[in-house]
């Protein structure tokens, strides 16, 4: 993990961010958590709604009761920044060709098996309980976006809800500075914390795993419901969405479960692209191989059965299922290679050949 040029530590200014030290750790106080019997708290920041006793920490391992009061353990702890290609989150209908700023810190709320960032993810669980990462503050980041020439912050990499209030005091920060927030999530936030940070998200991609109760908890260690009512919700408040989903041979990928997320996401818009993407063996799933390139294909034709505009294939480069096509007349209006942008045939956001209007944000 990188940092980016140029990006100094500073100064903490704890009244403003109410951030103690505890040892070598930088706590603050978690939003969304109420007081409970005991010295217990419950923690309603994801739809774990966790009940954690004192000196414990919830699901995430990185939200710890001290005292009756509920910490964040990774505020301002990163330890991924970089900059990538906006494509890479994935986002392939929002500022097309723009970079973002990409930061993360330890920790998750799922345990996913074929996780491709446990090294970060599951780094607390595995190192009994050690919390890692440069202490970084709001300004830091948004003056390093800045700098580096990014029209967007992406929280990444991990699962943003985690470090919700850094990415909350951050966000509010960069929409001043007029640049953009994404989050690149599992979708397993609770209404209340969605709604929160709604002002201040313009995009989010979400993973839709699977479209089975079963898939989610015994892969993910989570649920489906939440998921789509996050889903749902984003669009409603006026955020950007985008969905993906891994597909991996023999778990989720039939023909029926494909069809049935497809029909979900038209449900709520044709308009949503929804990304189908190559699993690699990876973590604990190392049984299974490489999605066929003829999965993703057929994944896309549903896609497109069921209505939906925009369907886009994912880890596979060259295929041509990263171009984006006008629904309407079949027009190739942005082409790509894996996550790098070849060419941009849209006019202020419709189709030149048509005049299709393309869903999405495009300036």
């Amino acid at each position: 993990m990188g940092t980016a040029n140029g990006l100094s530590k500073g100064p903490y200014d704890k009244r403003r961010f109410g951030i103690r030290r505890a040892g070598s750790k930088i706590m603050k106080e978690a939003m969304f958590y109420e007081a409970m019997s005991e010295n217990r708290v419950r923690c309603n920041l994801c739809s774990h709604r966790c009940k954690i006793h004192e000196g414990k920490r919830g699901i995430c391992g990185v939200r710890e009761n001290r005292g009756g009061k509920l910490y964040s353990l990774v505020y301002g702890k990163m330890v991924a920044e970089h900059i990538d290609p906006i494509e890479k989150k994935p986002l392939f209908n929002f500022l097309p060709g723009s970079k973002a700023f990409s930061i993360g810190t330890v920790g998750c709320n799922f345990h996913c098996k074929h996780c491709q960032n446990s090294d970060i993810s599951q780094y607390p669980h595995e190192h009994g309980g050690e919390i890692v990462g440069q202490d970084r503050t709001p300004e830091q980041i948004v003056a390093a976006a800045k700098a580096a020439g990014c029209e967007t912050i992406a929280y990444t990499y991990t699962e943003p809800t985690i470090f919700y209030e850094f990415a909350y005091d951050t966000g509010i920060l960069a929409q001043k500075e007029g640049i953009k927030n994404v989050f690149v999530s599992n979708g397993y936030m609770t209404p209340e914390s969605a709604r929160q940070i709604g002002p201040y998200l313009d995009a989010i991609n979400i993973d839709l795993k699977a479209f089975t109760n079963e898939f989610y908890k015994e892969v993910c260690g989570g649920r489906l419901k939440p998921v789509l009512e996050t889903i749902r919700l984003m669009k409603e408040l006026g955020v950007w969405v985008e969905v993906t989903t891994l597909i991996i041979p023999g778990l989720n990928d039939g023909d029926q479960e494909l069809r049935d997320i497809a029909r979900f996401v038209k449900g709520i818009g044709p308009d949503i692209p929804w990304h189908v993407t190559q699993f690699y063996p990876t973590y604990k799933i190392v049984d299974k191989p490489r999605t066929p390139v003829e999965t993703l294909r057929r994944a896309r034709e549903i896609g497109t059965e069921e209505g939906l505009h925009y369907v886009y294939e994912g880890n596979v480069p060259g295929e041509g299922g990263e171009n984006t096509y006008c629904y309407a007349c079949g027009a190739v209006l942005i082409e790509r290679h894996g996550v790098l942008l070849t060419r941009n045939n849209l006019r202020e956001g419709r189709c030149p050949d048509c005049g299709t209007w393309v869903g999405g944000v495009w300036m």
